[in-house]
């Protein structure tokens, strides 16, 4: 049996005294990590060119500050140790050339902070989680979690708009059993609508954003008119706030709940490019569109559902000619991004993107044989 973790995320509602234990614990996680990045930055540029010495240098943790700094006993001490680990990732991220180096984090990066179970201090309770320095804190339990699930860790959150959530991880054991592959897709992303697939059905996303849009214009330029901190000015950035939410649960929703779920049910692998999301949405008049899309979330989601099937996603090099190919004779040529329709001199005329698909999900029956 393989051990495996799955998350689930809940609304909380703290009393006035827990948020502000809360929102004084987002600071004293910020200010400690803040603090450990400086000395290390500083440790950085002095040992540099010495690598043998920087290994060696001793790097700085929380219980250091809590000499210095009393208050800092007043909130969750595991919390803080997450913040030293989480500092530890990011370097080794960065020696290992997968990261920038870390930055210094401000109230603008999102609020959140990390506790661990210790001696069955965390535990939900008739709808309500004990936690520490929290005690019992009123929760949203939409769903249950098997008996099964050992709680590991859980990470409390407030958005932008003053809401709280929590997100618990669980460990369980399960022998997943790989699945014999035969039903397979190509998936071809879509700027207007997601995906096409290659048997020709569209994903037909709704632009949430887009749907979104004049109304948030209209409540930013409210935002914008008022003095920035007054009680008006932040009342109106929680409108503006909400808004946001609402688009990002929308898109949540319909890519977790419904495309990737109906793939994963009908499909024993799905094959798509390996796109650079971030580089698409810089190119002209793309930013919008990618940003309102959500590939990127709809992939994850494609990911961990298919694994815990057994079944795989299989991602192909993003410079595979999949809009250049014929899908029926292989031949290839240049097509105009104006050009809908893949017309071949073998007589195949086809729409483009599910000729791409056809393509991406033949390059995916490729590597499956060769892997």
């Amino acid at each position: 049996m393989a051990k495996q973790n799955k998350a689930y995320k809940f609304r909380m509602y703290p009393t006035d005294e827990q948020a502000l234990v809360i929102r004084k614990t987002f600071g004293c996680v910020r200010f400690v990590y803040n603090r450990m990045l400086a000395e290390r930055k500083e440790t950085y540029e002095n040992l540099k060119e010495d690598k043998e010495a920087l290994k060696k240098a001793k790097h700085p943790t929380p219980a250091k500050y809590k000499k210095e700094f009393e208050w800092l006993k007043e909130v969750d001490s595991l919390a803080l140790a997450n913040a030293q680990l989480n500092l530890d990732k990011a370097y080794k991220a960065f020696f290992k050339g997968n990261a920038k180096f870390p930055k210094f984090k401000n109230k603008r990066h999102k609020q959140s902070y990390t506790t661990n179970v210790v001696n069955r201090n965390i535990q939900i309770l008739g709808g309500h989680i004990k936690l520490p320095k929290l005690k019992m804190v009123k929760l949203k339990q939409h769903r249950e979690i098997p008996s099964e699930h050992i709680i590991k860790s859980c990470t409390i959150s407030m958005s932008s708009s003053g809401k709280y959530y929590i997100s618990i991880l669980t460990e369980y054991e399960k022998e997943i059993e790989i699945k014999n592959i035969q039903n397979v897709v190509g998936l071809d992303f879509a700027m207007n609508g997601l995906f096409v697939d290659s048997e020709g059905k569209k994903a037909n996303y709704p632009k949430f954003f887009r749907q979104m849009l004049d109304k948030l214009a209209i409540e930013q330029r409210r935002l914008s008119r008022k003095k920035k901190g007054s009680s008006n000015w932040n009342k109106q950035r929680i409108r503006v706030a909400k808004l946001q939410e609402k688009v990002a649960n929308q898109r949540k929703n319909f890519l977790l709940h419904h495309k990737s779920k109906e793939l994963v049910t009908e499909f024993d692998a799905v094959v798509i490019e390996d796109l650079d999301m971030k580089g698409m949405s810089q190119a002209l008049k793309f930013g919008k569109s990618v940003a309102d899309n959500g590939w990127g979330m709809f992939t994850s989601f494609l990911h961990y559902k298919l694994k815990e099937q057994g079944k795989q996603l299989i991602k192909i090099d993003k410079w595979f000619p999949s809009t250049k190919t014929c899908s029926n004779c292989g031949s290839a040529k240049e097509i105009k991004l104006s050009e809908r329709t893949y017309q071949c001199t073998c007589g195949l005329s086809l729409d483009r993107d599910v000729n791409s698909a056809l393509n991406i999900k033949k390059e995916g029956i490729r590597w499956l044989a060769t892997a």
